[in-house]
């Protein structure tokens, strides 16, 4: 696969057209080395799992992408109140049904969300709230 790059335009369509009962309605060089490179791959070592083949070809009849609801975090219970001081200030944060929280009043979807509320950067909900270590926190335990 690394020499098709390499390979003249000729020798690009010789391969095309063994693996493929059509030519592609464009003609450009980068389109086809990649779908090339993939058909030798799938050939290699299988192609895609039928219940993926199954799924995608649905979302090409329909045009539906399915909605795969978020995993609710672990071990939470509907009820349970976050308390996590930050900056001086404490923050309580409820968590409700569908794994859904609650902040000041406000839901948020993830505590992910609830962290970047309080913070204002992008930061793990539950290494934030204690929930989970950190990934510094682990790398130390391992040590």
């Amino acid at each position: 696969m690394a020499q098709l790059t390499h390979l003249p335009m000729p020798r690009l369509w010789a391969l095309w057209d063994e693996l493929f009962d059509q030519r592609p309605g464009h003609h450009h060089r980068t389109y086809l080395e990649s779908r090339i490179a993939y058909k030798l791959q799938e050939r290699a070592f299988g192609g895609l799992p039928a219940h993926v083949r199954r799924k995608l070809e649905m979302i090409g009849k329909t045009g539906e992408v399915p909605n795969y609801k978020r995993r609710a975090d672990v071990g939470l219970v509907p009820g349970t109140t976050l308390v996590r001081e930050y900056n001086g200030i404490t923050y309580r944060v409820q968590v409700l049904e569908g794994g859904r929280f609650e902040l000041g009043g406000r839901p948020y979807k993830s505590l992910s969300a609830v962290a970047r509320a309080i913070t204002g950067s992008v930061y793990s909900g539950p290494v934030f709230f204690g929930l989970k270590p950190s990934s510094r926190e682990r790398k130390a335990v391992r040590a």
